[in-house]
């Protein structure tokens, strides 16, 4: 995958179970510091949400900021499709499928060279111009927020946005993976002439990614060539789609003993995340069973066969002081 180009879209299960034992969680930090995260971040092979955790309330939108310096709008081709961004987005909306993505592209460079945080208000898309801030509200629960637009993707489905982990949160759709939203472009100029405020002079700036490359200016955009990208086989929190669930290898336990649930996803990804944290703090066995629910799977992490109820007591005092969930007894179907 190129360095500059990160198309939405977890290493080794000791080190992730190391780092959820950090007795401190990062906090999450202003444009222009250190990306949030632990100092000896490395970088899992699938993408998920991360294991040190941070009060996502306590994130600030992104501040509209008029930009006066160079953009990319340039075309650019990907998956043989080529992409035509728009020079001005600030009167954008449209309707559709937002995911987001974390963990896999965590400090790497954007598609504008800036450094994604997972815990940073930022989004990818397709063809609003880089950079560019949006409004994004989900459209389930009301809840909405503001996000600068740093980056390009996703490419894999019909989804219009995709957002990172901490905007995801915030809307209420990071468990689930993917959440129905309106998104609508704003112009710096007037959504500081509704706080009553003028432009400011001057406001931090991003975080760019090492070595980043150095980006077209805006009066190179209109001759830029058709830059052609490769984005990865697989992505983050995948389109839900009803498909045949493998009976076979969700009966690959014996149906005695007792059964406890701790979480079910929409995401594939979160489920084997959760199930690894799982797999290094209890001593029952840990799975995963899928089944099909209003035309969506729902990736089931369960714990079982287990002997007897005191053990089966044992177990959810064991998962709820490691935090990882809220365990409840379940048939084994």
């Amino acid at each position: 995958m190129p360095q500059p180009i990160r198309v939405a879209v977890y290493g080794a299960v000791a080190l992730l179970l190391a780092s959820c034992s950090s007795s401190r969680a990062p906090e999450p930090v202003q444009p222009g510091g250190a990306i949030s995260g632990p100092g000896n971040y490395a970088r899992p092979h699938k993408d998920g949400a991360p294991w040190w955790d941070v009060d996502v309330s306590r994130i600030p939108d992104a501040v509209p900021m008029p930009h006066y310096g160079s953009v990319k709008a340039n075309p650019y081709t990907v998956l043989g499709q080529t992409y035509y961004p728009m020079a001005d987005g600030r009167r954008y909306q449209a309707v559709g499928t937002a995911s987001w993505y974390g963990t896999k592209f965590h400090g790497q460079a954007t598609a504008n060279g800036e450094a994604y945080d997972l815990y940073g208000m930022t989004a990818a898309h397709k063809t609003l111009p880089l950079p560019s801030y949006v409004r994004v509200t989900n459209l389930d629960n009301g809840r909405s927020v503001i996000l600068r637009v740093n980056d390009r993707g996703p490419f894999y489905s019909d989804r219009i946005i995709d957002l990172s982990f901490a905007a995801a949160k915030k809307l209420g759709y990071a468990e689930s993976g993917t959440a129905r939203v309106k998104v609508e472009g704003i112009d710096p100029n007037e959504w500081w002439a509704a706080q009553g405020r003028p432009v400011p002079m001057v406001l931090a700036q991003p975080k760019m990614a090492a070595q980043a490359k150095p980006q077209p200016s805006a009066v190179q955009v209109a001759t830029a060539p058709i830059e052609q990208y490769t984005p990865p086989l697989q992505q983050h929190a995948a389109a839900v789609l009803p498909v045949q669930i493998d009976a076979k290898k969700n009966d690959s336990l014996a149906a005695s003993g007792l059964y406890l649930q701790v979480g079910a996803f929409a995401n594939p990804d979160a489920a084997e995340l959760l199930k690894a944290k799982l797999s290094g703090t209890v001593s029952a066995p840990v799975f995963i069973s899928s089944v099909v629910r209003n035309q969506q799977i729902l990736h089931r992490v369960r714990l079982g066969p287990i002997g007897t109820q005191g053990e089966a007591q044992e177990v959810q005092n064991t998962v709820r002081l490691a935090n990882l969930g809220q365990p409840t007894l379940v048939k084994p179907d």
